[in-house]
């Protein structure tokens, strides 16, 4: 039995990740290690699984066949691995989570820091890009994603909370430009955009019981949410940001809030993980911890008071100041404002 599965592992990562040298570093192997076992699957199996390249990896016709069995038989072997381990009391082995960059950060962080001191026996590893991750193709166990999930039967989700929004300014910019109340008034102001791929995104607020999407004049552009508030405190102009991020400046009153969460759509929050037959622990400790811990790190500035925020806040803020789950590599396509 063992040698019929040596080698389908390291397949199946070579294919999912495009090249051996990617499939490695999923893997914690030598690109060697990976090319051999894969070499010698080949061998014994007697079929070529890969047309070879210097550039890239495309499966031979007996390669895709072979591919879609492994995969659904690797599936089936992690679907018994996790039955056995359902009644554990105890979560064990690593644990891979993708977040948005910013909100991976201050909000997903903290929670999972709590749950490796709780756990000792379990391993996190923190990816945080703005790009969605492909959790199946990238080995991902879970992952947070903030907006409207579209329809998956690979995917299951729970539902996390919803990421309140408001446009604000530095009191400086304020003073000098005005305050906008309605949407030509908005449309008139300087605006700092989120941009990705020279796409920036378009900000949306409801008026008059509608919701419009604005074009806004961003003749400065960030593809990095702090960055985006940075230059807000700065005075450089209005900023469309989560009510969590801006949260700290409206207490200290570096930020004033232009139009809060009533005006401003709130996009879902979900925790999102491969559909299994079986929900090993260390997903349903870690999905647990996120329900009961982000509703409270989420809450809108303007209407909760500072003592509701301060605790999370400052676990959130002692990880972004400690450099503490680096962000992680861009890997997927890139969606809306987080």
């Amino acid at each position: 039995m063992y040698d019929q599965l040596s080698g389908l592992s390291a397949f199946v990562q070579a294919v999912k990740a495009g090249s051996f040298a990617e499939a490695a570093e999923r893997m914690q192997l030598t690109r060697s290690a990976v090319g051999k076992s894969i070499a010698r699957l080949e061998h014994r199996l007697g079929v070529r699984l890969f047309h070879r390249t210097t550039r890239q990896l495309n499966l031979t016709e007996e390669g895709q066949a072979y591919y879609e069995r492994c995969v659904h038989a690797l599936a089936e072997l992690d679907d018994a691995t996790a039955a056995l381990h359902t009644g554990d009391s105890e979560p064990r082995g690593r644990l891979r989570v993708t977040a948005p960059t910013l909100f991976g950060r201050y909000c997903v962080a903290p929670v999972l820091l709590e749950l490796a001191n709780e756990y000792p026996e379990l391993s996190i590893e923190m990816s945080f890009s703005d790009r969605v991750m492909d959790l199946v193709d990238e080995d991902f166990h879970l992952g947070v994603r903030v907006g409207t999930l579209p329809d998956s039967a690979s995917l299951a989700a729970r539902r996390l909370g919803e990421q309140r929004t408001a446009i604000c300014a530095a009191p400086s910019y304020l003073a000098r430009w005005g305050r906008p109340t309605d949407l030509d008034e908005l449309q008139s102001h300087r605006a700092i955009g989120y941009a990705r791929a020279g796409q920036v995104a378009p900000w949306h607020v409801r008026d008059g019981g509608q919701t419009s999407e604005v074009r806004m004049n961003s003749r400065i552009c960030f593809d990095d949410l702090q960055a985006i508030a940075d230059a807000a405190v700065a005075g450089a102009g209005l900023a469309w940001l989560p009510c969590w991020l801006i949260a700290p400046y409206v207490r200290t009153g570096e930020l004033t809030l232009v139009m809060d969460s009533e005006r401003v759509p709130t996009p879902d929050i979900h925790a999102v993980w491969p559909r299994a037959r079986y929900m090993p622990a260390k997903i349903r400790v870690a999905v647990d911890a996120l329900v009961a811990r982000i509703p409270a790190m989420i809450v809108d500035p303007a209407i909760a008071p500072p003592a509701a925020m301060n605790e999370f806040q400052n676990d959130a803020l002692a990880v972004v100041r400690a450099g503490v789950f680096a962000p992680g590599p861009t890997l997927a396509r890139a969606p809306a404002l987080p």
